[in-house]
């Protein structure tokens, strides 16, 4: 590397709810000379950031267009219903689309779960973002439907939530542009997906290659001879040497 080029770094991309946290312990841990950069965005922003090279790969929301980005999805998560605790919803353990039909469900902009058609009532406006809805659910105007954990990121002591079945389900996965897998996009990938250090696919290539230089620099004195030599005689194992001549 040449003075004028900048180090390697790595940036992440990932969405609200999401944790990688786990996954930055991990790539500290063994790539502790590249820099990970986490860049938070929202979901609707996330394909663009991606796109015009604002990180280098991100955990989002599906859908993405996979024309343009590979993705490893991750997880599903758990649709709840968000609601004050004195509601009477909390009185079950669970609630189905059907329980919110009288009930006012607020639609933010920035929806994830891609309602065809939203249960209950419509707000008389659409909330701009899903922070907004939780305050509007806290002030009694109605409920919000969201995934598990931007239910727990907007926690409030005064709201609750149920799980929501035969609801629309948010996934979440690990996506980058197809034209941009590089080195280090691939030593996430081993990451994410579980891979040992000594993974060869979950290695830098310069680590990679350490084995196989090692064995080159190895001294030869210092290798097994093959199968077929004998090491003392240097013929092959086996093979018969002549039988001395008899002296007349």
């Amino acid at each position: 590397m040449t003075g004028s080029e900048a180090p390697p770094t790595f940036r992440l991309a990932y969405v609200p709810g999401a944790t990688p946290g786990k996954w930055v312990r991990i790539w500290n841990e063994r790539l502790p000379d590249v820099p990970l950069t986490l860049v938070s965005v929202t979901a609707p922003e996330a394909s663009d950031v991606l796109r015009d090279g604002g990180a280098d790969a991100g955990i989002v929301r599906l859908p993405v267009d996979r024309t343009v980005f590979s993705a490893i999805p991750l997880y599903t998560e758990t649709t709840v219903v968000v609601v004050p605790k004195d509601h009477l919803i909390t009185a079950a353990d669970e609630v189905t689309v059907e329980d919110l039909a009288d009930e006012v469900v607020l639609h933010p902009l920035d929806d994830v779960l891609g309602w065809e058609q939203p249960p209950g009532e419509p707000a008389f406006e659409r909330p701009a973002t899903t922070a907004a809805a939780v305050e509007l659910v806290a002030a009694g105007i109605g409920v919000l439907a969201v995934p598990q954990s931007l239910a727990r990121l907007h926690h409030r002591r005064d709201l609750t939530y149920r799980p929501l079945v035969n609801a629309p389900q948010s996934s979440v996965a690990l996506a980058w542009p197809e034209d941009a897998h590089t080195d280090l996009v691939e030593d996430f990938i081993g990451i994410v997906r579980g891979r040992t250090a000594n993974s060869t696919r979950g290695r830098t290539p310069a680590q990679a290659a350490q084995p196989k230089e090692r064995r080159r620099a190895e001294p030869a004195a210092r290798r097994k001879p093959t199968a077929r030599q004998n090491p003392r005689s240097g013929t092959a194992k086996g093979g018969r040497r002549g039988k001395p001549r008899r002296r007349s």
